[in-house]
């Protein structure tokens, strides 16, 4: 049978009926009491217009409520016909048919004796006299705004609920958890990221070996008087990975990891943040050995009397007080070890990078070639490239990119290939990844007139001739007159990486940035508004060797730049208005001597020059095997000033 199992034995039918249908279940019924009144509703009369229908042997029964002095009038169900034009033609399908009202010195006993004696027997009516005690009424009037008042409450922590979280581990939910810490605990057994996992990063991943180490072995470092650091401060640009780096450590260490951003602890309400630190220190001893790791902690680690527009007693660093607090307030061998990640370390605050909170300082920097080299070998392993794709290419290319940049080249490059209906990612595609990711997006649609166009032409032209001919200048990888962002046309060059500039670098790569515009003069006889980028840099570039580098004779070895920070918002100049009249007269000087220098290279190889513009208008875009067919080889530098001393 269809209600037995496969044994025999008679089945149990469970139905989970919810809360939601009886709801459903209230409103039909409602809705069915609305509108499934067939008849008319009772009509309000006078008390005359009830005497002079009893007696015409009209009414059958009456009903008389003491205590309210109203009656119900219920109509023989023969004379009903009489009084459906009161209805409308729709008489009520139930009594009562009609009701009234009179005054408190009615008597119903004596009055409706009185008009029952008059009448013939057979015309006689009913009464019922009865008094309305509203047992219900005065239960809903009592409990009834109580209980809402209830339901209220408990939507509203709900409310809260689901807005505030539940805050983590052991919080109780509601209003009450917005205090708790709302840190998200990865178990041991979670955390599979490793170090085969981050690419690259060869210096800093040496230094958090040693924390993975410190947690693995504590023995072996406490054994001879020596403590565990207490906490590491992870600092580098954006997108370099720390965050990777951090779970890489406790995945290694196989320990549980805790992970919070900075401003989590930031609430509007007071006291929150501190409460918040409290819990999550309190969570991690209880879980010891673990990491704790914050990332982006500047949120919450500024410097105390700079948070501009909020005063000393600020939410803001009340939170860090309570963070150096319970740094202080755990033992170094508890097991508990801090990391932290922000990419603004100069606004820290002092105390929170002394030794004893985070005793080091990790730098993690943008990858050189090497490491891109292993970063795009983890990013290309999920894709279907070419046969013999070279990877090393795409690292030259992409100089200066940070792991996230070259995830983001490598996923563009899968898109761009599949708009092209392409089985397989080849080399251009990549290469347009990264035109697109530096420059933008092409603007197909864009506008150009001939003039322009031209002038364009040779403005880009100008900075390719004169960084091709400039030994210092940063090597040529093609020129281009498709407009891309906000760019009408680019220059693109392969950076090299250096870490020292000199002063002869820096003046070769000045005169690449204005070569743009010296070419617009020599054509059209004027500048153009297209070098307001080239004079930006130009002129940051100017300053950078006068103010902070001492790079000019008459301002001489100094330098005014305050790396510390500790001047603060301190909008007074650290020199004199007869400094400051020098500097400007130096860069102005420096900047002139550019521009003539400029204008002689190209003007010395004028016909080169504007052989180049003519290719780039035919062709849109040039590469550096077409320059060098028209300039020659590229000037390089001395052999003696390839590598200059870090004396």
């Amino acid at each position: 049978m269809a209600n037995k199992d496969n044994k025999g034995k008679p089945k149990i039918i469970t139905v989970n009926v919810g809360l939601s249908w009886l709801y459903i279940l209230i409103i039909a019924g409602i809705i069915w009491m609305l509108f499934n009144n067939s008849g008319a509703k009772p009509q309000k009369i006078e008390w005359a217009e009830v005497e002079t229908m009893i007696k015409a042997g009209d009414v059958k029964d009456i009903v008389f409520v003491r205590n309210e002095f109203k009656g119900e009038v219920v109509i023989r169900p023969d004379r009903l016909s009489k009084y459906s034009s009161r209805f409308n033609g729709k008489v009520p399908a139930s009594s009562p048919h009609f009701w009234f009202y009179v005054s408190n010195k009615f008597n119903p006993e004596v009055d409706f004796g009185l008009l029952n004696s008059e009448l013939p027997e057979e015309d006689r009516f009913k009464v019922v006299l009865e008094n309305d005690d509203k047992v219900w009424g005065q239960i809903l009037n009592w409990f009834l705004f109580p209980v809402l008042l209830i339901l209220m409450w408990v939507f509203m922590f709900r409310g809260f609920n689901r807005n505030m979280g539940a805050g983590g581990p052991g919080a109780q939910g509601g209003i009450f958890s917005v205090g708790k810490s709302t840190g998200k605990l990865a178990d041991k057994n979670m955390v599979k990221v490793t170090f085969k996992d981050v690419a690259g990063l060869y210096g800093a991943k040496e230094e958090v070996m040693e924390i993975v180490d410190f947690l693995k072995n504590p023995a072996k470092y406490t054994a001879l008087g020596g403590k565990i650091p207490k906490g590491a401060l992870l600092v580098g640009p954006p997108g370099t990975g720390k965050t990777l780096l951090a779970k890489a450590v406790a995945g290694e260490a196989n320990v549980p990891f805790f992970s919070i951003s900075g401003s989590d602890f930031v609430e509007m309400f007071v006291g929150v943040g501190a409460s918040r630190v409290r819990d999550l220190f309190r969570q991690a001893k209880e879980k010891a050995p673990c990491i704790v790791f914050i990332d982006e902690i500047d949120a919450v680690g500024r410097a105390r009397g700079k948070n501009v527009g909020f005063s000393s007693n600020d939410e803001r660093e009340n939170t860090l007080n309570q963070l150096l607090t319970e740094m202080d307030g755990f033992d170094t061998n508890s097991g508990v070890i801090i990391l932290a990640a922000t990419n603004r370390a100069d606004i820290l605050d002092k105390a929170l990078l002394r030794a004893g909170r985070f005793d080091r300082q990790i730098h993690v920097e943008l990858p050189e070639l090497k490491e891109r080299v292993e970063i795009f070998k983890v990013h290309l392993k999920g894709l279907k490239l070419e046969p013999d794709f070279d990877v090393e290419f795409l690292a030259k290319h992409t100089p200066g990119f940070s792991g996230a940049d070259i995830a983001n080249v490598c996923n563009e490059a899968a898109l761009t290939a599949a708009r092209k209906d392409k089985p397989q990612i080849d080399r251009q595609d990549f290469l347009d990844a990264v035109d697109r990711i530096i420059g933008g997006l092409e603007r197909k649609s864009s506008i150009i007139t001939p003039v322009e166009k031209r002038s364009i032409a040779h403005h880009e032209a100008g900075h390719a001739a004169v960084s091709w001919l400039l030994p210092f200048a940063h090597p040529l990888f093609k020129v281009t007159l498709i407009p891309r962002g906000q760019a009408l046309g680019a220059a693109w060059y392969l950076p090299e990486e250096r870490k020292l500039w000199t002063k002869s670098q820096m003046m070769d790569e000045m005169s690449s940035l204005i070569g743009g515009r010296v070419a617009e003069e020599m054509v059209n006889g004027e500048p153009s508004t297209g070098a307001q980028n080239d004079l930006e840099r130009l002129t940051q570039m100017a300053y950078g060797m006068v103010k902070y580098y001492g790079m000019s004779e008459k301002v001489g070895a100094l330098s005014y730049y305050d790396s510390t920070g500790s001047r603060g918002y301190d909008l007074t100049k650290p020199y004199s208005e007869k400094t400051a009249e020098l500097i400007d007269e130096e860069v102005k000087s420096l900047v002139s001597y550019i521009h003539d220098r400029t204008l002689k290279l190209l003007t010395e190889h004028k016909e080169g020059f504007l052989q180049m513009a003519a290719l780039l208008l035919e062709k849109e875009v040039i590469f550096a095997e077409d320059v060098e067919r028209i300039l020659g080889p590229k000037v390089k530098p001395p052999e003696d000033a390839q590598a200059p001393s870090e004396a």
